[in-house]
């Protein structure tokens, strides 16, 4: 989440989900592969003493520099998406907002120009540019720019706290982008210096002079060939993640500036802009939430500095009528998966509570627990430590142990003054805390009634085939189109543990729906009171009566455009169903390909095309195409589709970095307004292909 600027203006705090983009390039909601299932790739041909056998040290090829990267960029960065490009930026600004929060910086520049590069400068140190002494000969500047592993933050003397661990970040940039340049002003001298997809275009070269200039300034441009033709920054996203460092640390000021048109006409996005929030974290959730409802009048919310070794955190958190939202920061490197820093605020709330309860003798909080007090919450949490433990190179999950008791004993205290100074504020927060403790143990007992009578009540046009456990964990519901599909997947399934409800015709657009024509819609509710989990702020994941949700529709137009309508009405009335990974998209094939006693299943024509020069190269075959899932046998659906040994399944994720570009797709491919539908194809259009029309 590295543009996580809290709500991104979005009411009540709700954060989107979103459905399938047409471009690849601008979906708000990422399908990635479940872990349970991938088809088996095509065993290699049996040794013959040809090429295939001929294994050596010769067969065994060394990386070198900079090539890991080039050839796993997915390992550094998580893929080649725009997600991951993105990350390029971020990796840059890290090293900048290191060197202010080491109180070596006091400002960072941003700039993105209109050819496609990105340029941030800050006033620190600047990067050292004397040769360095385990690589004689070079720089230390081109050892740092080229070499995984090179930087100033392992042995904690040059940073106390620092966002950039692995010695990898802009290196990694270096070695994903066509052009970088590296300017640095160090001890009243400008230094330069290009490369070239992590490769040194000439040596260091030294410019002269200068005066009241000092820092380093990197400005580059993402590489084609990595994450193709036409890929390049999006505007507001940049803008966004530029804003967030700001109120992460207020001893820094940001400017940004964009040349014109990088922002398209109308946008909110000003082409240049100043982030100061010397006020901290408080004043920006104050200013965020607005006029919306919150439980408490004042903000829990407080910093404390390094003491004793200890690291330094801010906070700032309140309880209101939306979803939970704990935004979370390590070194002002977000962490949208959370860890053990989040962990230690939850308990250190909870407990709190608790204590406040027994000593007012309200026996009543006995029941509350840690979700009870944190379902409401919303707020933000940056911390500061030392040789911080993440989970991956791109830092999502924070994993430092000392963290969660860092936290907890830093916020005991004042969280207790802050109920003991406010009674009146502290029995209202209790009370509603207590009333989310006894809702959830009313839907508990409710929830025991049996599944074969809540499967009576409900009556489903489609017939809803369950399955037999009684418990979610493992269950799996298979949502598909048409009575003939659900005949085929009622015979394939296992009835153990795989429910199927057919659909009988396309679901209602809820995103251009008004709420009336969305209760009134019987398919609708019949698929909410199945799944038994609510809606919106009524959600709770411990009534999902199915551990996964999985959309199986036709690989056609058709079947993709029922798709995009469920994962629209997940998005909009479930959307923490889709964070809590429970929702999926099946993958049938499209084509089965036959030769002789052997039979392949192709998912499209791309895949097809590349069986047919590998698998059947120069083979005679005969080639099926699917219309339908109706028109698979049940024991082909199974084989390709339902078994959780061969499936393959995709998992529909929300783009948590980008709230607003999540919103916005979703309101101009599935909104009321078909003149911003088609200015989003319009802009789009020249990345369409392989249409099936």
């Amino acid at each position: 989440m590295e543009d996580n600027d809290l709500f991104s203006g979005v009411p009540g705090g709700q954060k989107p989900a979103a459905p399938e983009a047409p471009a690849a390039e601008s979906r708000p909601a990422a399908a990635r592969p479940a872990a349970d299932a991938r088809p088996a790739a095509p065993a290699p041909p049996a040794g013959n003493g040809n090429a295939g056998d001929d294994y050596g040290a010769s067969s065994i090829r060394v990386l070198e520099g900079l090539e890991p990267v080039r050839m796993r960029p997915g390992m550094y960065i998580g893929g080649t998406d725009e997600k991951a490009m993105h990350h390029l930026f971020a990796e840059v600004i890290d090293n900048s907002m290191d060197e202010a929060v080491a109180g070596h910086a006091n400002f960072i520049d941003v700039h993105l120009g209109a050819d496609g590069y990105l340029t941030v400068t800050d006033n620190g140190r600047g990067i050292p540019v004397e040769n360095h002494p385990q690589v004689p000969g070079k720089s230390t500047l081109e050892v740092i720019l080229t070499k995984l592993h090179a930087g100033g933050k392992f042995d904690g003397k040059a940073y106390e706290t620092s966002g950039g661990l692995h010695g990898v970040g802009v290196s990694v940039v270096n070695a994903l982008s066509d052009d970088l340049e590296v300017e640095v002003a160090r001890n009243r001298k400008l230094y330069r210096q290009r490369f070239s997809r992590g490769v040194p275009v000439g040596g260091l070269e030294e410019l002269g002079d200068v005066q009241n200039r000092r820092g380093t300034r990197v400005r580059f441009r993402p590489d084609a060939q990595i994450f193709g033709d036409g890929a390049k920054f999006d505007g507001g996203r940049i803008f966004r993640m530029a804003r967030s460092k700001a109120y992460l640390f207020g001893g820094v000021e940001i400017r940004w500036s964009c040349d014109p048109g990088v922002v398209p006409e109308g946008g909110e996005i000003p082409d240049k802009a100043v982030f100061h929030f010397p006020g901290g974290l408080k004043d920006y959730l104050a200013a965020t939430l607005g006029k919306d409802f919150t439980v408490t009048r004042e903000i829990f919310a407080g910093k404390t500095e390094k003491t004793g070794g200890h690291g330094a955190m801010e906070w700032a958190v309140t309880w209101y009528g939306g979803d939970p939202q704990i935004h979370s920061y390590c070194n002002t490197i977000p962490t949208p998966e959370g860890g053990t820093h989040e962990s230690g605020l939850r308990i250190a709330l909870t407990k709190g509570l608790k204590a406040y309860a027994e000593l007012t003798q309200n026996k009543r909080a006995q029941q509350i627990s840690t979700d009870d007090v944190m379902i409401s919450a919303v707020g933000m949490l940056s911390v500061f430590i030392r040789e911080p433990e993440f989970v991956g190179q791109t830092k999502d999950k924070l994993a430092t142990v000392e963290a969660q008791r860092i936290v907890e004993n830093a916020l005991r205290d004042p969280f207790d003054h802050y109920l003991a100074d406010n009674p009146n504020e502290a029995a209202k927060l209790l009370e509603w805390v207590i009333e989310r403790a006894e809702e959830r143990l009313r839907r508990r007992k409710e929830k025991e009634v049996s599944r074969k009578t809540a499967v009576r009540k409900l009556r489903l046009p489609g017939k809803l085939a369950d399955c037999a456990q009684n418990t979610a964990e493992g269950a799996e519901l298979f949502i598909v189109e048409g009575d003939s599909a659900g005949g085929s997947a009622k015979q394939a399934r296992n009835r153990s543990n795989q429910a199927i409800l057919p659909l009988r015709g396309k679901i209602l657009n809820v995103a251009s729906a008004g709420r009336d024509k969305l209760h009134a819609n019987q398919l609708i509710a019949d698929l909410i009171q199945a799944l038994g989990c609510g809606t919106r702020t009524k959600y709770r994941d411990e009534d999902l009566r199915y551990e996964r949700i999985i959309i199986m529709t036709d690989a056609d137009v058709d079947g993709a455009h029922i798709a995009s309508l469920l994962i629209t009405f997940f998005y909009q009335e479930m959307p923490e169903l889709v964070r809590g990974s429970h929702l999926y998209l099946a993958v049938p094939p499209l084509y089965v390909i036959r030769q002789g006693a052997k039979t392949v299943y192709a998912r499209d024509d791309a895949h097809r095309a590349e069986l047919m020069e590998t698998v059947f190269k120069g083979k005679k075959v005969e080639i099926g195409r699917f219309k339908g899932l109706g028109e698979m046998m049940p024991a082909q659906l199974k084989e390709t589709t339902m078994d959780p040994a061969k499936r393959t399944l995709l998992r529909v994720e929300i783009d948590e970095v980008d709230f607003e570009g999540t919103r916005g797709a979703v309101d101009a491919l599935m909104g009321t307004k078909p003149e911003a539908r088609f200015r989003f194809i319009q802009e789009r259009a020249e990345f369409a292909e392989n249409l099936d029309i």
